[in-house]
């Protein structure tokens, strides 16, 4: 933001005009458990990625305003087509799905005809739409055990999350070479010293950590179930491995409780905060809400596409789909 266009916001209150707006557009405002805490205790939502798209949908809303990255305001224009989806700034990508772009996705899929895709929800529409199933965090570990025993699997964009899943399930995979920065950047020697100066205080990991965090965690999990765990734990002091903007609900929510976030290589928490989820601003959201972009669309012919694999994954969580099998005649995928 320039700083011309800043000092024009100065004097608004920012949070009474986002409330009128919200009421003016028939809006409903999403925030992702790693924005900032000034944009979560504004969101009418706060949650994970797939969890806030499906909230959206079920609402009467004429635009969702997600506070999160590109891919998940994705998702929710692929589930709510009707409504207009605003990202307060376009430019808050993924460094999951900047590892994996579409075309290259593509030719490594047809190269291996015999596995089902099973694709992690952070990435392109495009990649989901070269998918069989999209899976979460949550859901992965349920899918991948639905899955024929023969059935080979390739896994993509996350090699931390796959090789996790390989191990918890027993299952070979092929996996794409992708990670998060955010996760990637926790210092093992660092998350050692917490523990001996706090011995008693458990671990709490995300699975796109890298195996040497892991290996220390005492419950891995996504980050609702890490935060479910962190609220529930009978222990006083928590450590937490994921992006540390999460401690804000935790600390919302059990303020007698103490929650430390597991150290980057230089022993602080700053490496480890998403500096995508960190472009979006209250600022930003207001002048989203305000002028109704940037807004996020995707053609028609992607999102029937890309709706496809995210509808399996929700069947074969709920145990009511029956073909597991991979989806060999998909049409190719044009643009991203």
């Amino acid at each position: 933001m320039d700083a011309r266009l800043r000092d024009s916001l100065k004097g608004l209150d920012l949070r009474a005009e986002i409330e009128r707006l919200r009421k003016e557009r028939n809006a409903v405002i999403l925030a992702h458990y790693y924005q900032t805490p000034e944009l979560q205790d504004l969101a009418d939502f706060v949650g994970d990625s797939l969890e806030l798209s499906r909230k959206a949908a079920e609402t009467n809303a004429d635009v969702i305003a997600f506070c999160g990255v590109r891919f998940m305001a994705e998702v929710a224009k692929i589930l709510s087509p009707q409504k207009t989806v605003i990202l307060p700034d376009m430019e808050a990508g993924c460094s999951l799905e900047d590892s994996c772009p579409p075309d290259e996705f593509g030719a490594f899929r047809a190269a291996h005809p015999d596995h089902i895709s099973l694709t992690y929800i952070n990435c392109s529409a495009a990649v989901k739409a070269h998918s069989d199933i999209i899976v979460t965090s949550s859901s992965a570990e349920k899918i991948i055990n639905a899955l024929p025993k023969e059935q080979k699997i390739l896994f993509a964009p996350d090699k931390h999350l796959g090789a996790w899943l390989a191990k918890k399930t027993g299952r070979e995979m092929l996996l794409w070479d992708g990670t998060c920065i955010v996760h990637e950047a926790f210092s093992e020697t660092e998350l050692l010293k917490l523990k001996v100066q706090y011995p008693d205080a458990p671990v709490a990991a995300h699975p796109e950590c890298p195996a040497h965090i892991l290996d220390h965690a005492d419950m891995i999990g996504s980050t609702s179930a890490i935060l479910k765990f962190a609220l529930e734990s009978p222990s006083e002091i928590i450590i937490v491995a994921t992006e540390p903007h999460i401690i804000h609900q935790m600390e919302k929510q059990a303020p007698h409780k103490t929650f430390i976030g597991a150290p980057g290589a230089d022993g602080k928490c700053s490496c480890n905060m998403c500096p995508y989820m960190a472009l979006n601003t209250v600022e930003k959201l207001y002048l989203a809400l305000r002028d109704l972009k940037p807004e996020l669309t995707v053609p028609e012919d992607l999102r029937v596409r890309a709706l496809l694999p995210l509808n399996r994954m929700l069947a074969i969580a709920s145990g009511a789909a029956t073909d597991l099998t991979p989806a060999q005649t998909m049409p190719p995928v044009t643009g991203d």
